[in-house]
């Protein structure tokens, strides 16, 4: 079993955290690094995917930025969603070739972990790309939106655990009108980040048949600028 390294990197600006991407994407590329999973939180950011349509943000991106959301057009798929403070993003930077399976994979892990807080979710892959993602019930728990370039994936989840939820309301989430969303702590009453946060990653890096090993912002650095490999922290 190859290793995927997992780091954790706290509250971090979009921009900054898709610029880490781009670098760790080239490094991958390059085989100067194995399979990535970045965790991580953002500011509070609405990002357009390529397939999104006037009208997802009704009330004009002016007012949004008034509320202190960031716009940003992505080259991932799907269309627009929502990220603030609560909510998990997992950035996978891995090899495929086989997009949709990658796809179906990180449902399947995201519904694993899901469960095990309590969460009966489900993955809604006969109903088309519209409802790629998560959902409980007819709700939505988790996006997911990719781009593969050369073989390499970057983008990937996010999954509403502990965020406020009424950013979503402002927009048409997912492309999907009327769409309600919701979240681990609408669903279970329980706070519970840290572990849900540490066992997402688990089952992401499970599901794609890689190793955890856990490192730092600072040793993962200096390799996603093409540097020699780094020392590794303890593995988990």
């Amino acid at each position: 079993m190859s290793d995927m390294w997992v780091c954790h990197l706290g509250v971090i600006g979009y921009g900054e955290a898709l610029a880490l991407q781009q670098r760790l994407c080239a490094a991958r590329q390059a085989e100067a690094v194995p399979d990535v999973l970045l965790m991580l939180e953002h500011p509070p950011v609405y990002t357009r995917g390529r397939r999104s349509a006037p009208g997802e943000l009704p009330l004009g991106e002016e007012w949004y930025r008034a509320q202190g959301i960031e716009i940003v057009q992505t080259d991932r798929g799907g269309k627009v969603t929502y990220h603030g403070p609560g909510q998990l993003v997992g950035y996978p930077i891995v090899r495929t070739d086989d997009v949709v399976g990658y796809v179906r994979t990180l449902e399947d892990a995201l519904v694993t972990a899901l469960g095990e807080e309590g969460v009966a979710a489900r993955a809604r892959p006969d109903e088309g790309p519209a409802y790629t993602g998560v959902w409980v019930q007819e709700r939505k728990i988790a996006s997911i939106g990719v781009h593969l370039s050369r073989g390499v994936t970057t983008h990937g989840f996010a999954v509403n655990v502990e965020n406020d939820l009424e950013p979503f309301e402002w927009i048409v989430p997912c492309g999907l009108s009327g769409v309600r969303m919701t979240s681990v702590i609408e669903e279970t009453g329980r706070r519970v980040w840290k572990c849900f946060r540490r066992r997402a990653a688990y089952r992401v890096a499970e599901a794609l048949g890689r190793r955890q090993r856990l490192v730092t912002r600072e040793r993962l650095e200096p390799a996603a600028r093409g540097a020699s490999a780094p020392a590794l922290a303890a593995g988990a």
